[in-house]
Parts: C-alpha cells; sequence; structure tokens
C-alpha cells in the first residue's frame, strides 16, 4: 500500500510539473509599435502569428532603425485579434501585452510569446487629419477694365 502512495504523488509531482511547463510562463510584458501582419497558420492546430515594427532614432546620428517583433496570439483570443486586425486597417500604434513561455509546442504556436492584450494607441503613419473639412468655393472670377490703363 505504501508503494502506491509513493507512486501516485510521483505521478502528480510528474504532472503538475510538465503542466506548468506547457501552460505556464516565465516572463511578461509589454511592447509598442506597427502591426504589420497577422496571419492564421498551421496545418493541425491553427494559431495566430504575427510581425510587430518597433523603431525609433538612434543615438548620436539621428538615423533610423527598425526591428522586427514576431508573436503569437490564440485563436480563442478574439477580442485581441479583432484589435490588431483593426489596427492595421487603420494604420494605428499599439502596446501589447504578452508572456513569455518556456518553450513552443506545436499546438501553441510558433513562437514562446504569446500576446494576451491589446490596446489601441492611434497615432497613424501619417499625420493627416482622418476627415478633412469641406471647403467653401472660390468666388467667380471678374473681369478687370484695362482700357484705362496708362
Amino acid at each position: 500500500m505504501r508503494k502506491w502512495v509513493i507512486f501516485i504523488v510521483f505521478l502528480a509531482i510528474v504532472f503538475g510539473v510538465i503542466y506548468y511547463l506547457t501552460f505556464g510562463y516565465y516572463s511578461e510584458g509589454k511592447r509598442g509599435g506597427f502591426v504589420t501582419q497577422l496571419s492564421k497558420k498551421g496545418y493541425l492546430f491553427k494559431t495566430y502569428e504575427g510581425e510587430l515594427r518597433m523603431g525609433g532614432l538612434s543615438e548620436g546620428d539621428g538615423t533610423m532603425n527598425s526591428s522586427q517583433w514576431v508573436f503569437s496570439v490564440s485563436g480563442s483570443n478574439k477580442a485581441a485579434i479583432e484589435k490588431i486586425e483593426e489596427a492595421i486597417q487603420n494604420g494605428h500604434r499599439v502596446s501589447l501585452t504578452y508572456e513569455q513561455k518556456f518553450f513552443t509546442l506545436p499546438w501553441n504556436g510558433d513562437t514562446k510569446y504569446f500576446v494576451t492584450n491589446v490596446e489601441v494607441l492611434g497615432g497613424g503613419r501619417t499625420n493627416f487629419p482622418q476627415t478633412q473639412p469641406q471647403a467653401e468655393p472660390l468666388p467667380a472670377p471678374t473681369e478687370i477694365d484695362t482700357s484705362a490703363v496708362l
């Protein structure tokens, strides 16, 4: 009987560790930028994979640099997927909250980074207003009498 108790405790510990490594995470954070791609990928397990472009000025010479960050979104996180798609269509910046997993598994996605929340920041890539006010029509040109010119 004592052997069975030890065996069951051992199995519970092993399954607990496997469960934690599969569904747990060891890091979380936020990243901001422009989402340039979001696609649904996978042969058997479909997940959403995306790219975030983060950019800015480098120190000193003022040149632009850009880095790319790849992430995954669970198919069940519909709110995050809709916000990302809206930001792509309108060209808005986003702030992505993510969890970093221990390792990648086929049913989780292609990356270790899983987006859990999306905040659309606005501030599109252009500085033009979304709607331009209607201008008043110009008055009709008038003829100038040039015969009185000396």
